[in-house]
């Protein structure tokens, strides 16, 4: 945005008690929205998805932008009071340990209000309150007890979505919970309890085809054995060997491919004039549309389908991405630091406000960094600081 723009949220201070990816992502939102957002972490080596690997190794960099750290030993007794003095002049605490983590380290909702009637405190669990609340929580687990990998997979193999939609979602609908919080407190004046879940996620995610259940009295198949809305939905391979994904979801998309790629046998063929008649022709119409795009190079049937104005789309993987003309055109991409300081193009919010993007104003931090500023705000010395840092309470860099 404008460096001369306030963002919405310049002001709010926010302690970050997330690990991995729900809190985090919790974090990033207000973040990038313009909150002083603290990262607290373990002293010494600080978060662990700085150091992991595999399926993880992205974790920390994409979700830990525009924000600054606080190494704090929370075991300790002076740990645990520097903390009560930053629960005091902070807006929100998130956190998403495990059920019953905060309440032990002495930092549950009803202690932390007690200290900041103001503070919005946001628990991010694997479940709300009732029989599986104490249950611990993965993004996986949720996927298959909510359904959504038994959608996702082909019948009989229930199947991951290929992300952390869950934790992702999860942490997105936290930060909506606190958005309103922070909204409704400028009238009461008190703070209160957000609570956002994983599984109820997932539940939110399938309702949809819980939906169609209620609706049609028939369960849901799996999405890839889904019953046919659209005569054409389909991926078609190319001259090439590439693969295109072309959808035709209504008469005029037909007429307009039709015409386009000069399908003159089709344009005004009765057995083909409805969706319902495409659907029911499928059989034999489908497998020709195949031969015929497979006639062409992939991006010539792009460009074609661009130009008739239906939907396609080419089989991107994610390392496309860096290079994809729309989001390096658009802005949608930040230059972002790598723990092992490389630098990466990733996506921004999916957000604008007024038209200008959230962009990264600071980089994902070391451990202890940007933590002196809020100690000073607390009444804390320089030297107190420093003293504490010697101690091994906190790490400041």
């Amino acid at each position: 945005m404008d460096k001369g723009v306030s963002l919405p949220l310049a002001g709010i201070t926010v302690l970050e008690l997330g690990h991995t990816v729900m809190g985090p992502t919790c974090g990033l939102v207000l973040a990038d929205l313009g909150a002083d957002v603290y990262k607290v972490e373990r002293t010494g080596t600080g978060d662990d998805t700085r150091r992991l690997k595999g399926f993880g190794s992205g974790f920390f960099t994409c979700f830990n932008r525009n924000k600054k750290s606080l190494a704090i030993d929370l075991k300790s007794e002076k740990g645990k009071q520097l903390f009560f003095d930053l629960i005091a002049k902070a807006d929100v605490l998130i956190e998403n340990f495990g059920p019953g983590t905060m309440d032990r380290l002495g930092f549950g909702y009803g202690a932390c209000q007690k200290r900041n009637p103001r503070l919005i405190y946001c628990s991010l669990k694997g479940f709300m309150p009732g029989p599986y609340e104490n249950r611990p929580a993965l993004d996986e687990v949720a996927q298959m007890m909510g359904g959504l990998a038994y959608m996702t997979g082909p019948c009989g193999q229930p199947l991951r979505a290929g992300a952390s939609v869950t934790d992702i979602i999860g942490g997105s609908y936290g930060a909506i919970g606190i958005l309103a919080a922070l909204y409704q407190r400028q009238v009461t004046g008190r703070g209160q309890h957000v609570q956002a879940t994983l599984f109820e996620s997932v539940a939110f995610l399938v309702s949809q085809h819980m939906g169609v259940a209620a609706v049609s009295g028939e369960p849901p198949p799996p999405m890839p054995v889904r019953g046919r809305s659209w005569s054409v939905y389909d991926l078609f391979e190319t001259a090439d060997g590439q693969r295109v994904f072309i959808g035709i979801t209504s008469d005029r998309h037909w007429k307009r491919m039709c015409a386009t790629f000069r399908f003159d046998d089709w344009i005004d063929a009765p057995a083909l004039a409805t969706n319902q008649r495409r659907i029911e022709a499928r059989e034999w119409f489908l497998p020709e549309l195949g031969n015929r795009f497979r006639k062409l190079k992939a991006t010539v049937l792009m460009a074609l389908a661009e130009t008739a104005g239906i939907p396609f789309a080419p089989v991107n993987r994610p390392q496309d991405l860096f290079t994809d003309p729309h989001l390096n055109a658009s802005g949608g991409l930040a230059e972002t630091r790598t723990p092992n300081g490389s630098m990466a193009r990733l996506p921004k919010l999916p957000l604008r406000l007024d038209g200008a993007t959230l962009d990264l104003r600071h980089q994902p931090p070391g451990v202890g960094e940007g933590g002196r500023e809020l100690y000073r705000r607390c009444g804390y010395s320089d030297a107190a600081i420093d003293g504490l840092a010697a101690e091994g309470i906190i790490d400041i860099s």
